[in-house]
């Protein structure tokens, strides 16, 4: 049904939450306008969209930031109005003024409503005006450094430091002793000034044991609010949401569930209430699992969350559907009895990152994809993913998110282990495998969840390592490649000798089928491991399959059998492993090739000879066990600060520099104790692996050897001597 006030939509995010809105506003047949920057122009949400503008370069200050190319985006589009997203401009007070005076409608709340719950300290001195419990702590405007540290034993050790204008946990700071609050008070307040424009702090009492449930409310313009039930978003690790679902397995399991419900509903549609709110929010409530009847506000989003699709699922409502009709003045017709949480579901977010190396982002190209094998009706994907798109560090790491439905928790979590484990995505690390850990973990499976929780197992987790398998996997599909390459070659007769020699089809000898008089030579293949090790894999021709060895283990019966696209089977001393398979676009040093089956995923790296012959000697050149001097970026970013000078004398352990990607920040530390060499300075973009400091180490000095004095000759001695 059209919305005869609206018909073009511009949709200012980028992502899955703009293919996500888009798609709700094709359904309702109202036209939707994309924008994007030059890192997006083949962007998923760009081609879904019925039309889209360019708004600036990479950088996002300079394009999903900018409200003036919004603004004209808008007026050049036709676009009555703007949907938000989340993140962004989302709750930008001044961005929401300058729609206003555009005569531009913005599909959110009311500017009043932004600019209260837009700032943590007001919106908490705000809500319990009107008896919405808050979390002990101090509050108040414009602190210093000294004043915070000064108020730090009245709140209370462990506390926790939190930015003002933040969002997503971004900024956020546990201390635990008095004696840290210094240092980390500088390093909040300069991330909250870096992500956010506005350094103010606050403190809040920590609470422990915390489960982070939060409440989804609708509100119209004409005095009717709902809510929606609640979601439990305590799987988190520093602060940021990993896997949410609705309803809460806490409130499920109190025998009076039902009316802490009700109460702490009743408790989000007050905050909402208190600032005439308008169009669907978040209240976000701390609820000890101690303690699981009383709750404490923490903060209301004035937008849509990323885990709106739980709620979604277990009530029916589009809440995209609905925050357009309210913004277009439309009634509330869902009554607060009407709303019905039926089943359970789960949402797990897919992040281009490797947990098993610190949660380390990752950017490349996207040589694989397969988000729905099946037509479950129970599960639905989330994305922005298209095979072929480069993943950037840019922007924020999240790609997909997964949610399934189930008649019950135990039903949903079944159908997400599988959906995660049927999904496929090449070309960057992605934490799906990690995801499927933790949604199997026993205290989890249980319903014993706090936000502490992955802490605590992330160092006993087990990820799955490349084995002798899959090192055969991929001499099988590199042969099998190069093989159907000479094939290909071989069909060329008809190309100039220049051509020929261009694409390596002059010699006969670049025939990779292993002939020779006698008996077959091994085809061998280097392959480079993920963990910087060296493994030669031999396959030898037998019968209509291979002798497969790596390196001097034992042989093994192989044979490679094509599947669909992009996906193989290989039966392995007649036992069948199957792997989605690609590579990336061609050009590099290196050739790389991921393999994933069941969630999992790897990097390797077929190697010729000269990057062969680097590889051993970047073994070599350093003394086993010996530490290196040399800090190198982990990934592609900024840096952000240096906290040391050129030439100073560090010890191993201390801070020298902090890089920023994926909207995270990565602190390197001196390996050594030595004097500090920098390459770097704040502000530089730096590349992956490069060196940014190095360490040089004071060679011990040389002990002084202090020669003996000879002995006193004596007549007796002098004897001994003679004799």
């Amino acid at each position: 049904m059209t919305i005869n006030s609206f018909d073009t939509v511009l949709v200012a995010n980028r992502g899955e939450i703009a293919c996500r809105v888009i798609r709700t506003l094709r359904a309702m047949g109202i036209r939707s306008v994309a924008v994007y920057s030059d890192a997006d122009a083949g962007a998923r949400h760009v081609r879904e969209a019925d039309a889209a503008v360019r708004i600036g370069t990479a950088a996002a200050a300079d394009s999903y930031l900018r409200i003036d190319a919004i603004i004209e985006a808008c007026l050049q589009s036709g676009a009555q109005a703007v949907h938000p997203g989340y993140g962004f401009l989302a709750e930008n007070l001044e961005f929401a003024k300058a729609l206003d005076a555009a005569g531009i409608a913005f599909i959110g709340p009311g500017i009043d409503a932004i600019e209260v719950m837009g700032d943590k300290i007001r919106s908490k001195n705000h809500v319990m005006s009107y008896g919405v419990p808050c979390v002990p702590g101090i509050a108040e405007p414009g602190l210093s450094d000294e004043a915070l540290i000064e108020a730090a034993p009245g709140v209370g050790f462990p506390l926790l430091i939190k930015p003002s204008a933040g969002g997503g946990g971004k900024g956020m700071h546990i201390v635990e002793r008095p004696e840290d609050m210094a240092a980390t008070l500088l390093t909040a307040r300069r991330v909250a000034a870096s992500a956010f424009g506005d350094d103010t702090l606050f403190l809040e009492r920590l609470i422990q044991s915390p489960r982070h449930i939060e409440v989804q409310v609708l509100a119209d313009n004409h005095g009717n609010v709902i809510h929606l039930g609640e979601r439990e978003c305590s799987l988190q690790r520093r602060h940021q949401k990993v896997i949410e679902e609705a309803p809460s397995p806490l409130l499920e399991s109190l025998a009076n569930g039902a009316e802490v419900r009700a109460r702490i509903g009743e408790a989000a549609c007050q905050a909402a209430r208190s600032v005439k709110y308008s169009g669907a929010g978040t209240v976000e409530f701390l609820v000890s699992d101690q303690d699981p009847e009383h709750f404490f506000f923490m903060e209301m989003n004035t937008r849509l969350q990323v885990e709106h699709p739980v709620t979604e699922m277990v009530t029916g409502v589009d809440l995209v559907e609905w925050q357009v009709r309210i913004a277009a003045g439309e009634v509330l017709t869902v009554a607060q009895s009407d709303v019905v949480l039926d089943g359970h579901a789960v949402e797990a977010r897919v992040y281009a990152e490797a947990p098993e190396r610190g949660f380390m982002p990752s950017i490349g190209e996207i040589v694989a994809l397969r988000e729905r094998a099946g037509s479950d009706p129970h599960v639905r994907v989330d994305s922005a993913m298209l095979p072929g798109l480069s993943v950037t560090g840019d922007y924020d790491p999240m790609l997909a998110k997964i949610i399934a439905w189930g008649p019950d928790r135990k039903a949903a979590l079944d159908t997400l282990d599988h959906a995660l484990g049927d999904y496929t995505l090449l070309g960057v690390h992605t934490n799906v495998e990690y995801l499927r850990l933790l949604i199997n973990d026993d205290d989890v499976r249980a319903g014993r969840l706090d936000t502490g929780l992955i802490e605590r197992k992330l160092e006993g987790m087990e990820f799955r390592q490349v084995t002798d398998v899959e090192l055969i996997a991929a001499a099988l599909l590199n042969r099998s490649e190069l093989l159907n390459r000479s094939e290909l070659l071989n069909r060329t007769e008809l190309l100039s000798r220049e051509a020929l020699v261009a694409i390596g089809a002059a010699a006969p000898w670049n025939t990779a089928d292993g002939w020779r008089v006698g008996a077959p030579a091994p085809w061998k293949t280097s392959i480079g491991r993920p963990d910087g090790g060296l493994a030669t894999v031999g396959l030898t021709v037998n019968g209509p399959g291979f002798t497969a060895r790596v390196d001097s283990g034992v042989e093994h019966s192989a044979a490679l059998r094509p599947g669909s696209a992009g996906h193989a089977v290989m039966v392995l001393d007649g036992v069948e492993h199957h792997y989605a398979h690609g590579s990336p676009s061609p050009g590099r040093e290196a050739r790389e090739l991921w393999l994933g089956s069941d969630g999992w995923s790897c990097r390797l790296e077929i190697l010729d000879r000269e990057a062969r012959l680097l590889r051993i000697l970047a073994g070599i050149q350093r003394e086993e066990g010996a530490v290196d001097p040399e800090v190198r970026s982990p990934m592609p970013g900024t840096v952000v600060s240096v906290s040391v000078h050129n030439g100073d004398q560090v010890e191993a352990g201390q801070v020298l520099l902090a890089v920023e990607a994926m909207k995270m920040e990565h602190q390197l530390v001196a390996s050594v104790s030595g004097t500090v060499h920098l390459t770097s300075k704040t502000g530089d973009l730096v590349k992956a692996d490069q060196v940014l400091a190095t360490i040089h180490v004071v060679a011990e000095p040389t002990p002084e050897v202090t020669a003996e004095p000879a002995p006193e000759v004596t007549a007796e001695n002098q004897k001994d001597e003679e004799v």
